[in-house]
């Protein structure tokens, strides 16, 4: 994908789970919020969970403003964030009503690791989410 947003103006994005995956390969942008896929996706980029704000397994380390979500993803030769346990990374996930955004991978071509944190509200009002 380009260097634009990935999410432009009434995008068409579709929401999908493990299972689901493969449908509406014509959309590039897509949604979930299955654990199972979420943790796919890093592990094709080498990504791992983590935070830059203080939690019970840690303090704060980067200076992170994204509205009160805190959690990312390191990569490989880009760590900046705490590592933290993918299930203190669902929980933040879980309670601050997410939903994981991605850009599907493209055959022969290295795995976008381009992604968004957004609540699903957030979501439903810059695209147009199909099932």
């Amino acid at each position: 994908m380009s260097t634009r947003s990935m999410l432009s103006e009434a995008q068409v994005v579709a929401f999908v789970r493990v299972a689901s995956e493969g449908e509406h390969a014509e959309i590039p942008v897509v949604a979930t919020q299955d654990p199972e896929l979420i943790r796919q996706w890093a592990a094709r980029r080498g990504g791992t969970p983590a935070t830059g704000e203080a939690s019970e397994s840690g303090p704060a380390t980067v200076d992170v403003h994204d509205g009160g979500a805190g959690i990312r993803f390191n990569f490989p030769g880009a760590g900046p964030y705490r590592p933290i346990p993918w299930p203190e990374w669902f929980d933040n996930f879980r309670t601050h009503d997410l939903v994981f955004v991605y850009e599907r991978d493209t055959p022969d071509q290295v795995p976008s690791p381009r992604y968004r944190l957004l609540k699903m509200e957030s979501l439903k009002e810059k695209a147009k989410v199909i099932d």
